[in-house]
């Protein structure tokens, strides 16, 4: 009796039967409901599925399943893969993998971190997920590393360092593996750090190729930066990029130049504030786009790149959307970046009247030319939170909206002169000023988004800024979280609110869909952090316990 018991025990904790993952499987990736391989559920970061068996009707009976505790405490951002049957997690210390359907563990790594990292980390200590690819899982961590790990086992496979990490850099982004290379970019561009996207090569570590975001001497773009403000120029790549197979382009957000305060650096700043297309095999760049020049409002132009072919003035075209923390929602044609549309998504923008469509550039406000001009204070909107921020949003082809969770907030903006100091917070403007709050009192919404007006069909607004991302589905329903630990779910063509569970911490992550053996599931992270968790000093989120935990649900 007891072999038999023995037998059956180790058969569940056994390693799940796994084949290598292909380049083709991760091109198709959001046609295959049974994986999740890649970070937004797709190269395109659409973040929706097709699966239609939690609807409108049935999510009334939508339940969980299983939780796992991560035994961490800090900010949950990662979205979880699934491979096989197996879930994959991160956070900033470990890599889990899990039985998708059980919430057993199957095995656990984790990191060693020099006892110095946590200090240079700016908006959290928190990792926001995995790639995989072949027999292996990639990740990077705090302290500028990018390790694969076998897939089966967990064990260390190989482990390549960026940079010094004292320097101000860190990692905290999901790898995209294009083309057969793993791609990462790095944080850090409030360190006054000069960001840069690398290729490594799949089997071995070896570095393949570095793109910097910031040019220096001698290359394209250099001539946009005075004198040599280029080396502690920002451009941290500190989100993941999307990617198009067919053209074999990778889309590459590109954070804020440093230090925030334009009295100290003048030119455009290629390519900070921008989206840049690059080749996975070389690190090329093919073309760019500035979202943002000369930013002084940390604005960056990290927000993810979502891929779509939709039709304009009559012609289908191939383009990326993208909700900039500036507040303009952007629709630009992937194959060469022409802006087609540039719309604002929020209510409320002072620091520019419009987007000039002949030449992409802001038409910038009155209040932002007299700051420039004279250094004063001036009242933004959006805030430096932005219109929206990291949280990705998700599109759906069905309904032909977006939806995403906003902020709104303004910012008492005013300049400081602060000397750069290496691995020393360098924003240059004085921190300690309040919030410009919204007459509503709602400090956020969740909106679904035309893309090409930038026009709200619905909103449901909140009291605090959702932090989470969204996920949509051919059921009808989008879901996301909140800060006060509910996991929700709305109507994607009304709003209406259909679906809540308490999770028991607050939610920043990213909501993923999966099916196995016919059965659809919904996973979650939940753990509180994040930059507005970190930053805001809300009162209402003493309530909020820490802990972080993987939730996943299926219909009762």
């Amino acid at each position: 009796m007891k072999k038999v018991f023995l037998a059956g025990y180790l058969l569940l904790l056994a390693p799940l039967a796994q084949a290598a993952v292909t380049a083709k499987d991760l091109e198709n990736d959001a046609k295959t409901p049974d994986n999740v391989l890649t970070q937004g559920m797709g190269y395109d970061l659409k973040r929706y599925s097709p699966l239609n068996q939690i609807n409108r009707q049935t999510i009334k009976r939508l339940v969980p399943v299983w939780s796992y505790s991560m035994d961490d405490d800090r900010g949950q951002e990662s979205q979880p893969l699934i491979v096989d049957g197996v879930m994959y997690v991160t956070d900033h210390k470990s890599t889990v993998a899990i039985n998708a359907t059980t919430g057993r563990q199957i095995w656990k790594n984790v990191i060693q971190y020099p006892p110095e990292t946590p200090r240079i980390v700016c908006c959290g200590i928190l990792n926001r997920g995995a790639a995989v690819y072949g027999d292996k899982i990639y990740r990077t961590t705090l302290d500028a590393n990018v390790i694969a790990l076998d897939i089966k086992t967990g064990k260390e496979v190989w482990r390549s360092n960026a940079i010094d990490f004292k320097t101000g850099y860190s990692m905290t982004m999901p790898p995209l593996v294009a083309n057969g290379v793993v791609v990462t970019g790095v944080s850090g561009g409030e360190f006054g750090i000069r960001g840069f996207i690398d290729g490594w090569d799949a089997e071995t570590g070896k570095q393949l190729w570095r793109r910097y975001t910031v040019p220096g001497p001698g290359e394209k773009g250099n001539e946009t930066w005075v004198d040599d403000q280029w080396k502690q120029g920002g451009g941290a790549a500190w989100l993941i990029g999307s990617y198009d197979p067919q053209l074999d382009l990778m889309y590459w957000g590109v954070g804020n130049p440093s230090s925030w305060n334009v009295q100290r650096r003048k030119g455009d700043n290629l390519y900070t504030g921008s989206v840049i297309a690059v080749r996975p095999k070389t690190g090329e760049i093919a073309w760019h786009y500035q979202f943002n020049p000369n930013d002084p409002f940390d604005y960056d132009g990290t927000n993810e790149m979502v891929l779509a072919d939709l039709k304009i003035d009559g012609k289908v075209r191939k383009v990326i959307m993208h909700a900039d923390r500036n507040g303009f929602f952007y629709v630009l044609d992937r194959t060469n970046g022409q802006l087609l549309r540039a719309n604002p998504f929020v209510d409320k923008i002072t620091w520019a009247d419009g987007i000039d469509m002949k030449t992409g550039r802001p038409i910038e406000s009155a209040a932002t030319k007299k700051m420039r001009a004279t250094g004063g204070p001036m009242e933004q909107w959006p805030h430096l939170f932005g219109g929206k921020n990291w949280m990705p949003m998700s599109y759906n082809p069905g309904t032909g909206l977006v939806y995403m969770n906003t902020i709104n907030l303004g910012w008492n903006y005013k300049p400081v002169d602060q000397p750069w100091e290496q691995g020393v917070f360098w924003a240059g403007i004085d921190l300690t000023q309040p919030p410009a709050l919204p007459k509503d009192g709602n400090l956020g919404y969740l909106k679904a988004v035309d893309p090409l007006t930038g026009k709200a069909k619905w909103q449901v607004p909140s009291d605090m800024p959702r932090w989470a991302g969204t996920l949509t589905t051919a059921g009808g329903v989008v879901f996301t979280g909140n800060l006060y630990g509910e996991f929700q779910a709305f109507d994607a063509s009304t709003g209406k609110k259909l679906w809540s569970f308490q999770t028991g911490s607050g939610i920043i992550g990213q909501p993923i869909t999966w099916s196995s053996k016919g059965k659809q599931y919904v996973s979650i992270l939940s753990g509180t952090g994040g930059a507005y968790v970190i930053y805001s000093g809300d009162p209402r989120l003493a309530g909020v316990p820490k802990g972080g935990s993987v939730w996943t649900f299926a219909l009762q």
